[in-house]
């Protein structure tokens, strides 16, 4: 009876705690900023992780490339291929170059999406769970302390403390490469079949003459190739220049034909609100602003129109992105190559503006699951280069650009 008094005592100083927590109304979800609808998606591969690692270039540029395969019926949605294996490749080249133009060139995480490629033409491609590149005791890619070791590695190399440099050296570097990123298998097998890496990218139709890269910028003639000034372009890989409206053309041609792209552009942006979900170039001058726009903030201070602009809880007005003005922002560091990634789709927002949708490689951990759109100005302005399957293109397109 005491034990039944008791119990009843307790529930009559929690009900009425438990009904205040019930009677308390829960604050209202704010509404999206941005609306998207999808209006062309092409196929994509699972979204992957760089994690602590500058190597979105190669993840961005498989993930195109996976794209590419499971277009052309060669796998499934699920192909998985490695990412360190290219990396531990292109970082080999990287240091034979580096020592050849004696330090003076760029050595470290970064790369281009051509490198893919071109790591694939030259030593092939192997799975996911073939070559993982996980050989030093995490469960994800951290390259801070390989980097630093292969860069004091070459650097003793340059120095020439010998007075000529050894045969030995080279095989230092496939050391170091084998202990952080694992040894390279001769075969393995896929599906019951045995292959070679170089045999395996033949059966999945993987040839690095397919891929172009395209680029638009003024300080080099229209129609003609040119190295990309970007110091992670070590392999001065050439880009097709085509004029502004030109480009973007290209890049929805490409879309619009069932194929992806590997952009390179430059994040650092305060429009670039990824974990919202979207990336946006706002137009901060009120003179270049139609009128109902200049009406909504011609009233504000510099500063209340600065928070307001990127508080981005509605659409905001965006600049018209000019040739000049693209290639000024590359001219005085304003656009800098930044970061990677697959662009696979066309949406468009609640007002009918244009967005490109992207793949990220950062995790799953974001409101679209490692997606994000982005609007036509912030790519029209922010883009380095876009790398593609020229198979993309038209004839009457890839003849316009002399592209063969």
């Amino acid at each position: 009876m005491k034990k039944l008094l008791f119990v009843l005592a307790a529930l009559t100083l929690v009900l009425p705690a438990t009904a205040q927590k019930k009677a308390k109304k829960e604050a209202p979800k704010a509404e999206p900023a941005y609306v998207f609808t999808d209006v062309k998606v092409n196929p994509i591969t699972d979204v992957r992780n760089q994690a602590r690692s500058g190597t979105c270039w190669s993840f961005s540029s498989m993930a195109v490339v996976e794209s590419d395969v499971h277009k052309h019926g060669k796998a499934d949605k699920d192909l998985d291929l490695s990412e360190m294996w290219i990396v531990r490749h292109a970082y080999l080249d990287k240091i034979i170059k580096y020592v050849r133009m004696h330090g003076k060139a760029e050595l470290g995480q970064g790369g281009n999406a051509h490198d893919v490629t071109n790591m694939i033409e030259k030593y092939g491609i192997v799975p996911e769970s073939v070559y993982p590149g996980l050989n030093y005791g995490t469960d994800m890619h951290v390259h801070g302390e390989v980097d630093g070791v292969l860069k004091a590695y070459a650097d003793v190399i340059v120095k020439n403390p010998n007075r000529t440099i050894s045969t030995a050296w080279i095989n230092g570097v496939e050391s170091i490469l084998d202990a952080y990123f694992g040894q390279r298998p001769e075969t393995f097998e896929v599906n019951g079949k045995t292959y070679t890496p170089k045999s395996y990218a033949e059966e999945l139709g993987i040839t690095n003459r397919d891929y172009i890269d395209v680029t638009s910028f003024t300080h080099h003639p229209f129609g003609e190739k040119f190295a990309l000034e970007i110091p992670d372009n070590w392999a001065w890989g050439l880009s097709y220049n085509v004029p502004l409206e030109d480009m973007m053309a290209i890049l929805d041609e490409v879309i619009e034909n069932g194929y992806t792209v590997c952009w390179g552009s430059d994040v650092s942006e305060k429009g670039f609100a990824y974990n919202k979900g979207f990336a946006v170039l706002p137009e901060t001058d009120i003179k270049a602003m139609d009128n109902n726009e200049q009406q909504r903030w011609v009233a504000l201070t510099p500063a209340e129109r600065n928070a307001q602009m990127y508080k981005f809880d509605k659409p905001v007005p965006e600049k018209k992105v000019t040739q000049q003005m693209r290639q000024q922002m590359f001219d005085n560091y304003t656009t800098t190559d930044d970061h990677g990634m697959q662009i696979f789709g066309v949406a468009t927002d609640q007002n009918g503006n244009k967005f490109y949708k992207v793949k990220n490689s950062w995790g799953t951990e974001q409101l679209y699951g490692g997606c994000f759109y982005v609007s036509a100005p912030f790519v029209a302005a922010k883009t380095t280069n876009l790398s593609f399957n020229k198979n993309a293109l038209s004839k009457a397109t890839r003849d316009k650009y002399g592209i063969e």
